[in-house]
């Protein structure tokens, strides 16, 4: 069998909200993905949930795991605080979520928070671990993701010894290929004397170009004046001796805007992978 991943950065709740929240979820609708990891989700302490709105009535099973927690004055909460309202990642999977666990990166001393949501999906063909992460974005804080990104190495390799395929991470890294943090995950690079190794389904499968998701085509990304780069990703676990993990396919989703109004600042990336 193939399965479909997909990630998107939604870009919280920019607006035009809901326009863009509409061409999220006929994107989804369109492509028809399998496990999905969102970033830059909120949920509020009212009942609010933005995961909700993309994705309610579609068929998917979906748990949030927060990086951090806000009152109604602004005060920062713990991320694992019972109020308040949250920003942070969710998975959803078209099959059941078996178990789940949220991790806080490194970085907490600068002013963003992360974290990286973990889940076990019961697929027809076996356990996947599936993760999703949003990594510190700033330009010069290749340092503190590379500390995040070696957490994270440690919470796949952890979680991936419950399951039966090779595991599956996605999101917005905000790190370009060449970077210490990425080639980190695809096992070209060291951090501490430790490493791991993961295949970029863009360089395995990717369909034409560079793969730019930040990309100055769309004019949500384009006011902040940054160059187009490669910043998202879907990195899959090396294939078994069966090919379960290998890359079929790749390309970059969520590119065409209704009128002026793109999905994102990001676009995403969609990957089909065999199991």
């Amino acid at each position: 069998m193939t399965l479909r991943v997909m990630t998107l950065n939604c870009w919280n709740v920019s607006e035009p909200f809901d326009e863009r929240m509409r061409l999220v979820r006929a994107g989804i609708e369109a492509l028809r993905p399998d496990a999905i990891g969102l970033q830059e989700i909120i949920v509020r302490r009212g009942g609010f949930d933005q995961a909700g709105v993309i994705l309610e009535g579609l068929g998917y099973q979906r748990v949030f795991g927060p990086a951090f927690r806000w009152n109604e004055t602004a005060r920062l909460l713990p991320s694992d605080h019972p109020d308040g309202d949250a920003f942070g990642n969710t998975i959803a999977s078209r099959w059941p979520i078996s178990r789940t666990a949220v991790h806080a990166l490194p970085g907490a001393e600068t002013d963003e928070r992360r974290s990286v949501l973990a889940a076990l999906i019961e697929t027809p063909a076996g356990t996947l671990p599936f993760f999703t992460t949003h990594l510190n974005w700033k330009p010069h804080d290749g340092p503190v993701r590379e500390r995040q990104v070696a957490a994270v190495a440690e919470v796949v390799r952890e979680m991936a010894r419950e399951g039966r395929l090779p595991p599956i991470l996605v999101g917005d890294l905000n790190a370009e290929p060449d970077s210490t943090e990425i080639r980190f995950l695809c096992g070209l690079a060291s951090i501490d004397g430790r490493t791991i190794h993961l295949e970029d389904a863009w360089r395995r499968g990717g369909d034409r170009g560079p793969g730019f998701t930040w990309d100055n085509r769309n004019r949500f990304a384009a006011y902040s004046g940054e160059r187009d780069r490669r910043i998202d990703y879907i990195l899959v676990g090396p294939p078994d001796r069966n090919g379960r993990g290998a890359i079929a396919s790749a390309q970059v989703a969520f590119t065409e805007p209704a009128g002026d109004v793109f999905a994102s600042d990001h676009f995403g990336v969609v990957a089909d992978v065999r199991l």
